[in-house]
């Protein structure tokens, strides 16, 4: 029997994960259900005229009617697949014979069991798309930039990758000690097919990372092939996940309220990967984004044409100094005073290793050794 691939295991938990909001909202249907019986029982009960349940198989036959007209056909099917079925059938046949309108009932019953179903799911989602986010940040603050923490992030299985590196950790695995092993790994990977398919050039400075040398780039870990022409893969290259990007787009406008035409550009610009980039440095160290980003109302030089420098400066001063436009920085000085990174053996040292192509403002430091991405 073949072993599953990444995108059919991956669409294998997303079925799992549908499946079980659709149980959960059953679970829900039998909660009702079983309250309006009971409210039944009491009722006759007091009145000295409580009715027995009716026969099994016929409520079965009658129950099945009503459920398909007037719940989901998800939800109804799974009610009527599940093993507590007989005794809700003759639940629901003994409200009706007890005076409840089922038609009116049953549809209230059902926009309950879809507002469940909705919950579970969305939670679920949320579970699991937090789960890659917190594996992309450790990839960030692990892997140097460089082709092979971008073939990560860029790959299809990755949230299966995503998936392994939470289990691993839950297990108390040093996942970070692994990836910074693998990623010398990957370098040689990366090395070996580029000689087969004659390409393995010494890799050239983009014109994007050309230009970003500065206070957009200082301290930050930027790829030496950086393409900021392509949003996706920038962010890619920047390891910055969707929902983080997404995140941070809203930080800006908040940040900006009545602006928000100004909040819209400054996300469009071509620089926007290397703000946000920016942004998920100082949350890695425990920093507020909002209080830098809210002295942007102290100084409104940025509404002269200069937002992503401005949105830049307040993100790079401590919060308490004066906003505004910050000294100019020569690219030439910035360049030549930069520390350019080595490869390392991170086996030996214990610190993830840097890659060729890794661009001077990348600034060497000890990787975490154990505890988790969180």
């Amino acid at each position: 029997m073949a072993t599953p691939t990444p995108e059919e295991r991956a669409g294998e938990a997303y079925a799992e994960a549908v499946a079980e909001a659709v149980q959960t909202s059953v679970m829900a249907v039998r909660l009702i259900l079983a309250i309006a019986d009971a409210v039944r029982r009491q009722q006759q009960k007091l009145a000295g005229k409580e009715d027995d349940l009716p026969d099994a198989g016929k409520a079965a036959a009658e129950a099945s009617k009503e459920v398909a007209t007037f719940l989901p056909p998800d939800i109804g099917a799974a009610l009527m697949e599940g093993a507590h079925w007989p005794q809700l059938a003759q639940q629901l046949m003994a409200l009706k014979r007890a005076g409840v309108d089922l038609e009116g009932m049953l549809p209230r019953v059902g926009e309950i069991a879809v507002t469940v179903r909705d919950q579970v799911a969305a939670n679920a989602e949320r579970v699991a798309r937090e789960g890659t986010d917190e594996w992309a940040a450790a990839l960030r603050q692990t892997l140097p930039a460089g082709p092979v923490r971008e073939a990560i992030l860029s790959s299809p299985a990755w949230p299966e990758m995503a998936r392994t590196m939470a289990t691993l950790d839950e297990r108390g695995v040093d996942v970070r000690a692994i990836l910074a092993s693998a990623h010398e790994e990957g370098v040689g990977v990366d090395k070996a097919v580029a000689r087969v398919l004659a390409t393995a050039e010494v890799p050239t400075t983009s014109r994007d990372a050309t230009l970003s040398y500065g206070p957009l780039t200082t301290g930050l870990d930027i790829p030496k092939n950086l393409d900021l022409g392509d949003r996706g893969r920038a962010l890619r290259q920047l390891a910055i996940a969707p929902s983080e990007n997404g995140r941070f787009t809203r930080m800006v406008r908040e940040a900006l309220p009545g602006a928000e035409r100004e909040a819209d550009l400054l996300v469009a610009a071509r620089q926007w990967p290397l703000i946000a980039a920016r942004m998920a440095d100082m949350e890695s160290k425990g920093q507020s984004i909002p209080e830098h980003l809210a002295r942007l109302s102290e100084d409104t030089s940025w509404r002269e044409g200069r937002l992503v420098q401005a949105a830049n400066d307040v993100l790079r001063k401590p919060v308490g100094t004066p906003a505004g436009p910050g000294p100019k920085v020569s690219t030439a000085a910035a360049r030549s005073t930069s520390s350019g990174v080595g490869p390392t053996k991170a086996a030996e040292k214990g610190a993830a290793p840097a890659a060729p192509g890794v661009a001077a403002h990348r600034e060497a430091a000890p990787a975490v050794k154990g505890g988790k991405a969180r």
